[in-house]
């Protein structure tokens, strides 16, 4: 799977999803780093890819309709997350690749109590 890694992650989430067989591509290598959600959304959505972010905002269905996205992953975190905590939580999604494949056109709310995936 691609996914399009979000400013409010680690650099080292690219290195991450490779190690699971995935791509990344961090928004702050593509011009990305500090504009606006919506613009993060397009990109995604027109690069088909799945975006993942620590951006509870993105969990928002109204704004971001997770059936109009290759899949949407939200890390549900303490204001005072560590980079450590963030890749946990990353780890903890692409631990699981039966969901990791029903990603696209649902949003996943990765947490320390578990994955939820809103139904497609």
């Amino acid at each position: 799977m691609r996914f399009l890694v979000d400013a409010d992650l680690p650099r080292r989430t690219g290195e991450l999803l490779g190690q699971y067989g995935h791509q990344g591509k961090d928004v702050r290598d593509i011009g990305l780093g500090s504009v606006r959600d919506e613009m993060v959304a397009a990109c995604a959505q027109h690069e088909g890819l799945c975006l993942i972010t620590a951006d509870f905002g993105f969990a928002d269905v109204r704004n971001y309709p997770p059936d109009q996205y290759s899949g949407i992953v939200v890390l549900e975190l303490p204001r005072n997350a560590t980079a450590e905590m963030k890749l946990g939580l990353v780890r903890r999604l692409l631990q699981r690749p039966e969901l990791v494949e029903r990603l696209p056109g649902r949003l996943a709310v990765v947490g320390f109590r578990g994955v939820r995936l809103r139904p497609a």
